[in-house]
């Protein structure tokens, strides 16, 4: 297949590899391809996410996998944005590395993105506003004037707002992509709002559409369609910060309280709209401490109640979080992390607030710590959680992130016929009751069961003893202390121990947490197609930590902990650290960064097999696609096709 920009051959694991050999002629008849990375790069004016959502919730509504990742800048008025979409037939693990076609709105936006692109994929540009280097002949320039027919299709008064819809439509034309589901699932965003704003919306959609890239491009492309075993349940598509919320109604909760702060907000969000339809309220505090506070109001009740945060809230909310520890009220805390510390990095990734969960608060407060690995985990984690908090009596953390929060995938609906649990309160009565036997894990009870015998509890910040009387003595603190710390053991038991991914002994095994997840499976695959013996695990219940998995690191001569924190004083990551002091182990050993961004498979290939080269043999990515140019550069840069009259 010849490079349309130089005569010389592109080799078919240089671009996005066809299925079947591509004719060098104009063919506007689909390709089918498997994958495809897609990257719209411009100004978080623009409505990039939102076109970027517009495509990830069709590629769910159409049975196929896909992940996304964006930027967002941190300053009110905006900035540089992405909005990442990786679509596939089969099993996406991770974003992509590489993206397959780029859309670039502006000049920074080629400039600061042309490094992601993979040699011989496309490169989409607002010919309005951007001017390649036609020298650099690794990739295929598409010029569009995106912004001018954006004008002319909507007229002068609407200026270049629905741009981002017109580029949707164009991506609709050259991937095959149901035009039909796609004006639905616009339409249903604009529900509510003036009914000219549908219309425009439409109208851009459609100029996008209509616009002829039989003119620029040799293919248009389209999805592989894998039809889904008999019996299998639909797909739903969301982030995790909404799956994150439905998993806690689903688990039951149907109270809590929180602050508003990115980028947890949108779980706010969410529950203060939706715990309504289930007879329950959400409340917005005044600040972090009033919003912990309420939750633990909410839990004495009975009704297992959430807060959460990010990193600087979780700071204020500490000393209640002991309380809850020291009381043994069951608790959810959510903490979606976020660049630090102190106001730090508010729209970027990282996952230093590790120690924080396990350690930060006064004095001896045990608490449950869980990490969720995907958006789908996102859902059953927080049920996890409620069943923990629930029969432990205890505070349970859960960590997401950024880029959990914000990235859409798709997965199977849950069976919320097997899933949902009953919250109300057992207020049945009791022949007597100890709220802090020595010998038997506590479980809270609500206020206004009846105890037959008369001797009710008390519950309290203070130390105390079996019935909740505050107690100044040393032993008995002793005890009660180590009741606290033993109910985790007992937990710790019963958590299953984590799957290997790839091979069960070797020479490294990669373990991770959050949602590192996918960027370690992927790297595991590509490690073990070069001949590596590789394997991974990806630690959901970080504290404690499941009983065994000392046996798992027997077989590996290496165990790399690939997480976004800091290496530290001492040289190892967060949960390195917790590895190494909890198995004495001096095979361990870190792999960290703090960029703010994403793991990269290549670089954690690059960081784990330090001098070993994976670019020698390339490992294609099944069914990618190369999208060509029948024109020369300078022709293609200076097309400009005008809309047909009528469109919209």
């Amino acid at each position: 297949m010849a490079d349309p920009i130089s005569p010389s051959p592109v080799a078919p694991e240089a671009g996005m590899v066809p299925n079947t050999p591509g004719p060098e002629r104009a063919d506007l008849r689909p390709e089918n391809i498997q994958d495809a990375v897609i990257r719209l790069a411009g100004n978080s004016q623009d409505g990039i996410q939102t076109a970027g959502a517009f495509l990830a919730r069709l590629a769910g509504r159409s049975d196929q996998d896909v992940m996304t990742y964006m930027t967002i800048p941190a300053t009110i008025s905006g900035g540089p944005s992405i909005f990442q979409v990786r679509i596939g037939s089969g099993e996406v693990l991770s974003a992509g590395d590489e993206a397959d076609f780029l859309v670039a709105f502006y000049q920074h936006s080629y400039q600061d993105h042309i490094g992601f692109v993979r040699e011989g994929g496309v490169v989409l540009y607002d010919s309005d506003n951007v001017e390649p280097n036609f020298d650099d002949k690794r990739f295929v320039y598409v010029g569009v004037p995106i912004t001018g027919l954006t004008v002319e299709a909507l007229g002068g008064t609407a200026k270049d707002k629905g741009k981002n819809i017109f580029v949707l439509g164009l991506i609709t034309k050259i991937f095959s992509l149901d035009v039909e589901k796609l004006k639905k699932i616009i339409t249903e965003k604009f529900a509510g709002k003036n009914e000219s704003i549908v219309n425009t919306a439409l109208m851009a959609f459609q100029a996008g559409y209509a616009y002829p890239v039989g003119k620029v491009l040799t293919h248009q492309y389209q999805f592989e369609h894998i039809p889904k075993k008999a019996g299998a349940r639909a797909q739903i598509t969301m982030d995790g910060n909404q799956a994150l919320a439905y998993g806690l109604i689903a688990a039951g909760v149907r109270y809590g309280a929180g602050y508003p702060i990115t980028p947890w907000s949108s779980v706010m969000e969410t529950l203060r709209r939706e715990l309504p339809k289930y007879g329950g309220i959400f409340v917005q505090a005044e600040d972090e401490l009033g919003a912990v506070s309420l939750a633990l109001g909410f839990s004495y009740s009975g009704y297992l109640a959430v807060t959460g945060s990010a990193g600087p809230g979780i700071s204020l909310k500490t000393e209640a979080i002991g309380w809850a520890s020291m009381a043994e009220i069951p608790l959810i805390i959510c903490n979606i992390q976020r660049g630090g510390p102190s106001t730090g990095l508010p729209t970027n990734v990282e996952q230093s607030d590790l120690h924080q969960a396990i350690y930060g608060g006064h004095g001896d407060s045990p608490r449950v710590v869980l990490a969720a690995k995907t958006v789908e985990d996102c859902f059953y984690i927080a049920i996890e959680a409620a069943r923990i908090a629930r029969k432990y009596s205890t505070p349970v953390f859960i960590l997401s992130d950024t880029s959990l929060a914000t990235r859409i995938e798709a997965f199977d609906e849950p069976d919320l016929s097997k899933l949902m649990v009953d919250p109300k309160p057992d207020l049945s009565p009791r022949q007597t009751f100890k709220p802090y036997p020595v010998d038997a894990i506590t479980q809270h009870i609500p206020p206004g069961t009846r105890i037959l015998d008369g001797k009710y509890p008390l519950l309290s910040g203070l130390e105390h003893d079996e019935m909740g009387h505050p107690t100044g003595s040393p032993k008995l603190h002793m005890v009660m202390t180590a009741k606290r710390r033993n109910k985790l053991r007992k937990l710790a038991e019963e958590i299953p121990l984590p799957e290997i991914y790839g091979d069960k002994e070797g020479d490294v095994l990669l373990v991770g947490w959050g949602s590192t997840y996918g960027p370690i499976h992927d790297a595991v695959k590509q490690a073990r197609d070069h001949g590596e013996k590789v394997g991974a695990i990806h630690l959901r219940h970080i504290h404690p930590l499941p009983n065994g998995i000392e046996k798992i690191f027997a077989n590996f001569k290496r165990i790399v902990v690939v997480e976004m924190n800091d290496q530290g004083v001492y040289g190892f990551g967060q949960l390195a650290i917790i590895l190494r002091a909890r198995y004495c182990e001096p095979k361990i050993e870190s792999f960290t960064k703090t960029d703010g961004l994403t793991f990269r498979v290549k670089e954690i290939l690059d960081g784990v097999f330090k001098g070993r080269s994976f670019a020698a043999r390339k490992i294609p990515r099944d069914g990618a696609a190369i999208v060509h140019a029948d024109t020369a550069p300078e022709s293609v840069k200076s097309v400009r096709e005008v809309v047909p009259q009528g469109v919209g």
